[in-house]
């Protein structure tokens, strides 16, 4: 597996991204990590690996990527594909979509095959933190370097509460 890790940090300072790196224990769970960073839970941005079933014989892959305090609107997802059916990737393929393990995803996909999408909520913080695929290590960066790099759509895709 290539080090995601450094192959982000790579591409934000390609991209002159104004970021830091916060190295801490080895933890991939939002709520316990953001303890761990001291950030507010909807300052993190979850990423999660799900498959939408477009038709019978045809499946995409995405990183949904949704505040810390949010859990994915599948419905949403299947509404904005106008899919059959979504649900969450196989461990393994998101691993292997990602380059990572569960838990240390970053919001940036390196690989064609996983689109990204974040929901408009995470606009909500002028600074975002997230895993930087590892799960030792965090990055803490501005929100407008984010969407600027990473290039996400703007889809309805978390559910608060």
């Amino acid at each position: 597996m290539t080090d995601i890790h450094e192959k982000l940090r790579a591409a934000l300072d390609q991209e002159g991204a104004v970021y830091r790196v916060l190295e801490h224990e080895a933890e991939g769970r939002t709520e316990v990590i953001a303890k761990i960073r001291g950030n507010r839970l909807e300052q993190a941005i979850k990423s999660i690996v799900v498959q939408v079933r477009l038709t019978k014989k045809e499946s995409i892959y995405c990183l949904a990527n949704v505040p810390g305090d949010c859990r994915i609107d599948f419905d949403g997802i299947k509404k904005y594909f106008n899919a059959e059916s979504v649900a969450f990737a196989s461990k393994e393929k998101a691993q292997v979509l990602t380059g990572c393990v569960i838990g240390a995803i970053p919001p940036f996909s390196f690989s064609d095959q996983l689109r990204v999408l974040a929901d408009p909520l995470i606009q909500q913080n002028e600074e975002v933190v997230f895993n930087a695929g590892r799960l030792d290590r965090s990055i803490f960066m501005k929100l407008d370097d984010y969407i600027r790099i990473a290039k996400p759509q703007m889809v309805k895709i978390a559910l608060r509460g």
